[in-house]
């Protein structure tokens, strides 16, 4: 019969969905370094935000969704601001890479979503459909190289230490209903050792280092330019859309002087 040789039009779009190969981009940085801004600005400037989910081109992941299941001991040191977040063994990296294969085998995905507060995951997931660029936000991105190897770009949020520590406060006390003194013992105690011993070192590993975060708008365009040539197919995909990563890095080098490290 004729109809059976007719692919419907919702049946095509799922097949050109799960054809996609995406280009994966991870974008490591120290705490509050503006890594979320970073990628939300990417997103504002390709107009994604007034795209429904489902018909994103751009679509962004959070390590942040990736922490382990606690163990009642963990979460009751958790609760006393004892526990080491900023650790690698903190997060799910078996998880994380099966997701990230799920993403380039065009499928999709659900994303465990953790309570900062309670530190426990919620029983809802968010739900990501297949894009064409993936951005992947996290301290500890390009820690493994299992996961680390899985990116075409690797971008670097660099933001002075007093900034980041400025932002933190803030954020864990409007966002997370914690107090100045256990803030600020947890970053003394956790974060600022784990970002010199963890993140930082993984910063030599970043194809562009984005100084100042979201307020370094030329850098931010370049990438917003790149990212739309691969959204534009002007790059060659059996290159994974590198082509043009030489020159795209040495412009964004010459936006201004290179920070040294914290």
């Amino acid at each position: 019969m004729a109809g059976d040789d007719e692919t419907k039009p919702d049946d095509q779009t799922a097949n050109d969905q799960n054809n996609r190969q995406p280009f994966l981009i991870g974008v490591a940085g120290g705490t509050a370094s503006g890594k979320s801004s970073v990628c939300s600005k990417i997103m504002e400037l390709l107009g994604q935000n007034k795209i429904d989910h489902h018909h994103r081109q751009v679509v962004i992941l959070s390590l942040d969704s990736f922490y382990r299941v606690l163990s009642p001991e963990q979460k009751a040191r958790a609760l006393k601001g004892q526990f080491n977040f900023d650790h690698p063994d903190a997060f799910d990296n078996d998880l994380i890479i099966s997701t990230l294969w799920d993403i380039l085998e065009g499928k999709i995905v659900q994303l465990p979503v953790y309570d900062f507060v309670i530190h426990s995951r919620k029983e809802e997931t968010v739900t990501v459909y297949p894009a064409d660029v993936v951005l992947c936000e996290g301290i500890l991105m390009f820690y493994a190289q299992e996961i680390r190897d899985m990116f075409q770009m690797k971008l670097f949020v660099d933001t002075d230490a007093d900034t980041r520590l400025s932002r933190r406060v803030l954020r864990d006390i409007c966002e997370r209903g914690r107090d100045l003194e256990s803030v600020l013992s947890q970053y003394i105690m956790f974060v600022k050792p784990a970002f010199e011993e963890f993140c930082l070192p993984t910063k030599k590993y970043a194809d562009v280092i984005i100084p100042r975060g979201a307020d370094n708008l030329v850098a931010i365009n370049l990438i917003v330019q790149h990212i739309q040539d691969i959204l534009n197919g002007g790059l060659n995909k059996k290159n994974n859309g590198c082509l043009e990563d030489y020159e795209l890095t040495q412009n964004l080098q010459n936006t201004e002087p290179s920070s040294r490290p914290h």
